[in-house]
């Protein structure tokens, strides 16, 4: 539940950074995003959704440092892979490409 909350507040707080007008889609199942649909997104959302899966994976691994460096590091890795495999889910791609 505690991550959760953090991954609920993490995307609320870039919500409120972006300032982006309210979009049709404003709840997303993570679980079933494919990466054609993450590369299709427009460049904020993809920011908001690279985010919470960073966020989301880091807490899984019980990390609380952002290495800047390395996120975007595994976002052009994620979106490399992504290119080449549009049919996964934006979770599995994360789960082979992240470190």
């Amino acid at each position: 539940m505690h991550r959760t909350a953090a991954a609920v507040s993490m995307v609320a707080i870039c919500l409120a950074l972006t300032g982006a007008p309210a979009r049709a889609q404003t709840v997303i199942d993570m679980t079933m995003l494919t990466c054609n649909q993450f590369l299709k997104s427009d460049r904020d959302q993809q920011d908001i959704i690279a985010s919470w899966m960073s966020g989301y994976f880091n807490a899984a691994r019980n990390m609380s440092v952002l290495n800047v460096t390395q996120a975007a590091r595994n976002r052009a890795a994620v979106s490399a892979y992504c290119k080449r495999h549009k049919n996964e889910t934006l979770m599995s791609a994360i789960q082979r490409n992240a470190r």
